[in-house]
């Protein structure tokens, strides 16, 4: 048998599969595109080889021996595995069983993954997510060894093993419980008020401006522009007042409510945040950095179709993000209800510098 299959040419079945369909010459040839000769030739061959007729001449047409009606199915089937094997694989979200990990940090949670839960009721109910925090300090190791298919966050360096796709950009704003009524600020008032910011993965010995690197990979962890606020504050002879540093939001809402804190925190979360607490969001006096927040994941994934459909999926889910202009309004971020109602109001927003 492995001298049989060494000296076949799998394209000698190609062609005995065409002439059984078709039970002509000429019908085969025009199926598969090659010439009369051409299919004539590698029946010769594929007799020789198997040491078998095959297909005996008919006024009825090609007739297959027994020893082809046997091959018929066998071969059939094979070539269809080959074709399966060879071709691009095809992802089917509707009826896909599996489950994908994804990293994130609790704001890309926040503002994401309702969304993101609604597209996959909508397109893939089957498909399962599971999500992680991406402050783990193995990150890179975890994308590496396939344990996560996809983390979301900001990027300043990926080593070439890793591919990533922006999906939103944002800047910083302030937020304080309603209450306090800080109007418009200075720098001179921002000065004066005791700050909480968040930073992913507290002390870290590869911690560099803002950003902690390893395995390859540099990735934001002071979640807020500390550079642009202490330049903002020195060059008027200031300093700012950072009372507590946290390594996530959630806690940020109680915390405001129940002291005089202020917190700098990314646009969309303080918007997101401010339309469920009794919170306020102010402009900071200075400009900030708008941060690119991309996902990432390994280059081996890069033409996987079920790795392509997740991109795809996160990208809708975050689509409400790149369009900023609603996010710009100082003060407290009215329902979407009554943006809806009060056009004004949004005519206002959309002009505000």
């Amino acid at each position: 048998m492995t001298t049989t299959l060494n000296r076949l040419d799998l394209n000698l079945l190609r062609v005995f599969d065409a002439v059984m369909e078709e039970r002509s010459v000429l019908r085969a040839s025009q199926r598969i595109c090659l010439s009369q000769s051409a299919v004539s030739h590698a029946l010769a061959r594929l007799r020789e080889v198997l040491g078998d007729e095959l297909f005996i001449r008919t006024p009825n047409g090609m007739q297959p021996t027994a020893r082809a009606l046997t091959m018929a199915p066998l071969v059939r089937q094979a070539w269809q595995s080959l074709e399966t094997a060879v071709g691009a694989p095809k992802f089917e979200p509707d009826k896909a069983t599996r489950r994908f990990t994804i990293a994130v940090s609790d704001f890309v949670t926040i503002v994401m993954v309702p969304r993101l839960l609604s597209l996959l009721r909508q397109e893939a109910p089957l498909i399962d997510l599971v999500i992680r925090p991406d402050s783990t300090t193995d990150l890179a190791e975890q994308i590496d060894l396939g344990h996560i298919d996809a983390a979301i966050g900001t990027f300043s360096h990926k080593a070439t093993r890793f591919r990533s796709q922006a999906l939103f950009a944002c800047d910083d704003v302030l937020i304080a419980k309603s209450s306090r009524h800080l109007g418009k600020l200075s720098l001179a008032a921002l000065s004066k008020l005791p700050i909480a910011a968040v930073s992913l993965h507290g002390e870290h010995n590869a911690f560099v401006e803002g950003f902690v690197s390893e395995r390859g990979l540099s990735r934001r962890s002071e979640m807020y522009d500390r550079p642009a606020l202490e330049n903002a504050l020195s060059a008027s002879g200031q300093s700012a007042r950072i009372v507590v540093s946290l390594p996530h939001f959630l806690a940020l809402p109680s915390l405001l409510e129940q002291s005089e804190l202020a917190a700098i925190v990314p646009r969309p979360l303080a918007s997101s945040m401010a339309r469920t607490q009794p919170l306020t969001v102010h402009e900071l006096p200075y400009n900030t950095s708008s941060v690119d927040v991309s996902v990432l994941w390994h280059e081996r994934l890069t033409n996987d179709a079920a790795q392509q459909w997740l991109l795809s999926l996160l990208s809708r889910a975050t689509e409400h993000l790149s369009d900023r202009a609603a996010e710009r309004c100082p003060g407290r971020v009215p329902p979407l209800s009554d943006l809806r109602l009060n056009k004004r109001a949004a005519i206002d927003c959309r002009l505000s510098p």
